[in-house]
């Protein structure tokens, strides 16, 4: 069972940036799909972005468009989400997740198997 280890949620201002980061445990990193999900309080949970195994295709739901890249680094078996621009309606849990191949279908639940724990993002106004 592959584990899943966000890091660098936290506090930021309306406008700024950070850099989330999701390590995968295991040698088969390179094999699968992963994706960036966030839930906010009293909501259901969506997809933001999401990228092959080999970084050759990404995805990104409307509200992040532009203002967040999903890149992954397979030598460190690690994936990120830069964001930029953010703004209040961006607060939320922040996950990763690992598809159950190399690709994906955005949003489509069933693609993906394994969860992390979640990293907390706080944009105040």
């Amino acid at each position: 069972q592959v584990q899943l280890v966000e890091s660098g949620g936290g506090l930021v201002q309306a406008g700024g940036s950070l850099r989330l980061s999701c390590a995968a445990s295991g040698r088969t990193f390179s094999s699968y799909a992963m994706g960036w999900f966030r839930q906010a309080p009293g909501k259901e949970r969506e997809a933001v972005a999401a990228i092959t195994w080999n970084g050759g295709s990404s995805n990104y739901a409307d509200s992040v468009k532009g203002r967040f890249t999903i890149s992954r680094d397979n030598t460190k078996n690690t994936v990120y989400l830069q964001m930029n621009r953010l703004k209040p309606e961006d607060t939320a849990l922040y996950y990763c997740a690992r598809a159950r191949t190399g690709s994906y279908s955005f949003g489509a639940p069933a693609t993906w198997d394994s969860w992390g724990q979640g990293t907390q993002v706080t944009v105040s106004s």
